[in-house]
């Protein structure tokens, strides 16, 4: 990881900076909707704090048990070296989920109506801590203008085509939280819109394949798309598809220039601090 500066013996990394810049943007976005439509704000601050915590254990736990569990077992306590990379973005996604869920039904607040509103919020906290990610792109020719270099050779820039796709992402779900067709739409289809955009980018990333020119996270993605599309076939076998309110073009037009300011601000950090 590509650090900044350091304080004493504490040395402040930019994946680091990135992932607590994306992670109060998305909680600032997610409590002030929840406080404009009347819901308990305070109560779920602590859930996304919980949530948070669970998304960290469980990015770390999936990372240790599918990646590289044999160097884990044989070196526990290198399971507490956090700082030193090994995450889990599939973990990290179902560890969050699973607490916060948890949280919800001990709260008995509505759980379907809250996961939509999180759900733009995940993907821009996504999108904004991948900037920070250190570059594992797979070689690239040195004739294309984005390709970043490493040790001589020239890479894809695989984290910037993640965090533009998660933006993309982000602009959907936001829109269409304005006039959702059934609860829990825009959740799902967060899920299993990430989880495709993650199997995209996996095909310019360097990582354990599975077999030919599939990886784990290529696996780990294919398995949550499948169970995202039954829960969604399950929920509108279940409340059936309301015809939603129309959504100003106003809307559409604000969403896409926020996008867009998002997406090259967000390139011009990537690009000044790792290229």
């Amino acid at each position: 990881m590509k650090p900044l500066f350091s304080i004493g013996p504490f040395t402040i990394h930019f994946f680091g900076l990135m992932i607590a810049i994306g992670s109060l943007a998305g909680i600032f976005l997610f409590l002030k909707e929840a406080k404009r439509r009347g819901m308990n704000h305070k109560l779920l601050m602590d859930g996304a704090m919980y949530s948070l915590l669970g998304g960290i254990l469980g990015a770390r736990l999936v990372y240790i048990l599918v990646y590289n569990p044999s160097y884990y077992f044989a070196n526990p306590i290198d399971m507490l070296y956090i700082h030193n990379g090994g995450l889990s973005i599939h973990g990290g996604i179902a560890g969050g989920i699973l607490v916060g869920f948890l949280f919800l039904k001990k709260h008995r607040m509505p759980i379907w109506e809250t996961l939509d509103i999180v759900a733009p919020s995940l993907i821009l906290a996504q999108g904004i801590s991948r900037i920070g990610c250190d570059v594992f792109g797979g070689p690239i020719s040195h004739v294309f203008p984005w390709a970043v270099e490493r040790g001589g050779e020239f890479l894809h820039p695989a984290q910037a085509y993640e965090f533009l796709l998660d933006y993309l992402l982000f602009g959907y779900l936001w829109v269409r939280l304005k006039s959702p067709l059934y609860k829990g739409q825009v959740f799902l289809h967060y899920i299993v819109g990430y989880l495709v955009i993650r199997g995209v980018v996996e095909f310019s990333r360097v990582n354990p394949m599975v077999f030919g020119s599939f990886s784990v996270s290529h696996l780990l993605s294919f398995i949550g798309i499948i169970i995202g599309i039954i829960i969604i076939w399950l929920r509108r076998k279940k409340k059936g598809v309301e015809k939603g309110e129309s959504i100003p073009k106003n809307q559409y037009l604000k969403t896409a220039m926020y996008v867009f300011l998002l997406s090259v601000f967000s390139l011009l950090i990537y690009y000044i601090v790792q290229g």
